[in-house]
């Protein structure tokens, strides 16, 4: 064997090496194979996982959580917070079914929604980035006057009637497109097209760019000219675009609407946003990691029934994941003198 030869070899172990080694280092790698892990899993301990109708509910359902958690993971990489998201999604939910239900078009409901749920975020943006108010408190408060608007909006009442339009309404949210003789979920296609685009964002346009320089150092970020305040207002705005858009979705999937709507929802999206490699310190967040995320967590709980298990463990589940998520990241950083 040659030198040359020698060398090259050399070169291509250590490249080799230095690949698996970057890959095993990234946490989307270690949740991406759980999720592997439990549907191969789920397919063997039961026969009705991968029937075509529970692979239908399972994507529908992780989907909303998906496009949510692309906003959120837009604002935890700024370091910011919202905890109003599932309220922004019943006041868009309720923005459409009160449009419809008194005869008006969806044409005219669909940006109603849109633009309701994106004043929520203007004014959560304007009071965190030019005010100067603290994130957690800001989206804490909204989350309560956004709540108790839908209430006033609705009275407090069961809405299931949704004028002429209300077949289209339920087919944009219910539907499904067959791609290779399986159903698609409409949901689905909107988040891998909105995760598309928020990937691509993320990683090759100067927003992008912004976010992650605000959540890695602010200060820096100011200094070099990045114009933090309107980033941030526009994050939150994004973040509450996807609940808005969720909420229109939702309300179609349903075929109602009560004041419960998104309850809790802000919480799974957290934790979907983090299992999935984003860091509430800031810094750090992908679009594929937060659809990761979502899809693991809908996965355990489909995977709790089908398996007979309370769903009541769905929590010790996902926040064991969080707890894991969060320490494999402290230690990667500790690793790295960071």
């Amino acid at each position: 064997m040659t030198t040359d030869t020698s060398l090259k070899d050399a070169i291509d172990q250590q490249t080799h090496r230095g690949f698996l080694a970057w890959l095993i280092s990234r946490q989307i790698f270690w949740i991406l194979l759980a999720v592997i892990i439990a549907i191969i899993a789920m397919m063997l301990l039961t026969k009705t996982f991968a029937t075509p109708q529970n692979l239908f509910n399972v994507t529908r359902n992780f989907a909303f959580v998906g496009i949510v958690g692309l906003g959120m993971t837009a604002v935890i990489i700024t370091g910011g917070i919202d905890l109003s998201v599932g309220a922004t999604v019943l006041i868009s939910a309720m923005t459409t079914t009160i449009i419809m239900h008194a005869g008006l078009p969806i044409t005219l409901a669909i940006p109603a929604s849109i633009a309701a749920s994106l004043l929520v975020g203007l004014i959560n943006g304007v009071l965190i980035a030019i005010v100067g108010m603290p994130a957690f408190v800001v989206t804490l408060g909204m989350m309560s006057i956004a709540r108790s608007i839908g209430m006033v909006m609705s009275n407090n009442a069961l809405i299931y009637e949704f004028g002429p339009d209300q077949a289209i309404l339920f087919s944009i949210g219910g539907g499904s497109v067959v791609v290779g003789g399986l159903p698609i979920p409409n949901p689905l296609i909107v988040m891998v097209v909105l995760a598309l685009i928020t990937g691509f964002a993320l990683r090759w346009t100067r927003w992008g760019r912004h976010l992650y320089a605000i959540g890695g150092n602010e200060k820096a970020a100011v200094l070099t000219g990045v114009p933090v305040k309107a980033v941030k207002i526009s994050v939150y705005m994004f973040v509450a675009f996807c609940a808005g858009l969720t909420g229109f979705l939702q309300t179609g999937w349903l075929g109602s609407v009560t004041t419960g709507f998104g309850t809790g929802l802000e919480l799974t999206v957290i934790a979907a946003t983090v299992i999935g490699g984003a860091s509430l310190a800031g810094g750090t967040g992908t679009a594929l990691g937060a659809v990761v995320g979502a899809a693991l967590i809908e996965i355990i709980r489909n995977s709790l029934t089908l398996l007979g298990i309370s769903t009541f463990w769905q929590g010790t589940f996902v926040g064991s994941f969080i707890i894991l998520a969060v320490a494999s990241n402290l230690l990667r950083n500790k690793d790295t003198g960071e």
